[in-house]
């Protein structure tokens, strides 16, 4: 995640804060309060739901499909199948929101039908092609046997937990109207054995605690098998997702690109093309003086040369900001030299790369750490920095570190967060670890791929 410096440098956690809140507001550890907290009854009703709504959609699923299955032989066979996936991918969404709303669980919708043209076929090609709708028609399968077997694990569970802690308070019911002394441990024609005495009767409600205590986490893990089938099976597959990802990365690109080209339009508007005007007025003005008065024509000329000068360098710093020959001819170790020695405070640059990679990775590394040792310059308030660029298998990392005085917050937003957004475009990150006090460490990983050519 992005992190901009010169925010929240050494100010202390507010009152309130939410962690510091989390730390206070629970006294007891988690074993023994799990029993009464709000999640473990929502997953208790979850758990209990389950086994009719299982029933409902595996009854759904299967006589559908088998119906289907039994029409192929004529053409309805087709409508009808499609119209029991698509069944199952209503109730799809609605055990999604069940998910979410008892679990906690937020799962993305799944692929939409892509229909290719429109009617009733097109759309029930779409459904059959559609693996979001096979998913969905497994998890109408698979779920029932579970939710069977979870059901019968808590109820039995919660009803012995329950049971057993409060016998000490309806024990006095079995030999008022049932006859016997107490619980029945053990019995035959010769002997019965009852927990009926004050000790028996602490001891069963010992083990009636120990097994309440363990129920909620028993019922957390056999709900977070729902929870493995709900992601899997109802959510969007992980092809849906990375293309999903890709599509954000490239309008990230496009904006980024377009971006830069109106930075580029504007530097060029505001400075070198706003000073060569100048200088062409100059020139003009010079020229009609040259007859009149050559020593005043002889100074405008000389003012001219300066400017055409400061215009140069405008002109070389713009081409760097684009792309810095020194990159291109000499590669990293050059390029992030020159722009470490352009820091205010001393840069010790490291470069460990036996070969070169990509342009375009090569390019992203170098305006990375330009804009890193920037950040460095304008807020960190540090001594000294290290910049250390390395391969690892197949990624290329980056890694800045300083002296500042640390504290950096995410929460705000920041030039940082987009150079973030412009590696994950090309499957990068960028970590930042700056506590308090320093020292800021800031990592940038991006994909190795090597040189072609040049």
């Amino acid at each position: 995640m992005a992190t901009e410096y010169g925010q929240g440098y050494g100010l202390p956690a507010e009152p309130g804060h939410p962690g510091d809140a989390e730390g206070r507001r629970h006294r007891l550890p988690a074993a023994l309060r799990a029993p009464v907290e709000g999640r473990t009854w929502r997953e208790l009703v979850y758990v209990l739901l389950s086994l009719p709504v299982s029933i409902l959609l595996f009854t759904y699923a299967v006589t559908m499909v088998s119906l289907g299955a039994g029409l192929l032989v004529t053409f309805l066979g087709v409508p009808v199948l499609a119209a029991a996936l698509a069944g199952c991918r209503g109730f799809g969404s609605v055990e999604r929101a069940r998910a979410r709303g008892l679990l906690d669980l937020k799962v993305g919708e799944p692929e939409p039908l892509r229909a290719k043209g429109q009617g009733l076929m097109a759309w029930v090609g779409a459904v059959l092609k559609s693996g979001a709708s096979w998913r969905a028609l497994l998890y109408a399968v698979l779920q029932l046997p579970w939710s069977v077997f979870s059901f019968v694990v808590t109820v039995t569970l919660w009803s012995v937990g329950w049971g057993l802690v409060t016998y000490p308070l309806w024990f006095w019911v079995l030999p008022a109207y049932g006859g016997q002394a107490g619980i029945q441990l053990y019995g035959d024609e010769q002997r019965q054995i009852y927990l009926d005495n004050p000790f028996e009767i602490a001891v069963t409600a010992g083990v009636g605690l120990l097994v309440t205590l363990a129920t909620p986490w028993i019922v957390r893990a056999l709900t977070t098998v729902d929870r493995v089938m709900v992601h899997g099976l109802l959510g969007p597959s992980r092809l849906a997702t990375r293309v999903v990802e890709l599509e954000s990365d490239r309008g990230v690109v496009v904006d980024t690109a377009a971006a830069d080209l109106r930075r580029i339009e504007r530097d060029l508007h505001d400075g070198a093309q706003a000073r060569l005007v100048a200088l062409a007025m100059d020139l003009g003005l010079a020229k009609e003086k040259l007859r009149e008065d050559p020593q005043v024509a002889a100074r405008m000329v000389d003012e001219a040369h300066g400017e055409v000068k400061t215009a140069l360098q405008e002109l070389r710093d713009l081409a760097r900001g684009i792309h810095p020959a020194v990159l291109t001819d000499r590669g990293l170790d050059a390029a992030l030299s020159s722009v470490a020695s352009r820091c205010t405070v001393p840069v010790q640059v490291e470069v460990d790369l036996t070969e070169r990679p990509a342009p375009a990775i090569e390019g992203i590394a170098y305006f990375t750490a330009s804009e890193l040792l920037q950040n460095i310059s304008k807020h960190s308030r540090a001594t000294w920095a290290a910049l250390e660029v390395w391969r690892a298998e197949n990624r290329l990392m980056l890694q800045v570190v300083d002296n500042g005085v640390g504290g950096a917050d995410t929460s705000g937003g920041s030039g940082l967060a987009g150079l973030a957004e412009r590696l994950d475009a090309v499957d990068g990150i960028l970590v930042v670890d700056s506590p308090p006090g320093g020292p800021t460490r800031v990592t940038a990983e991006l994909p190795w791929r090597a040189e072609r050519s040049r």
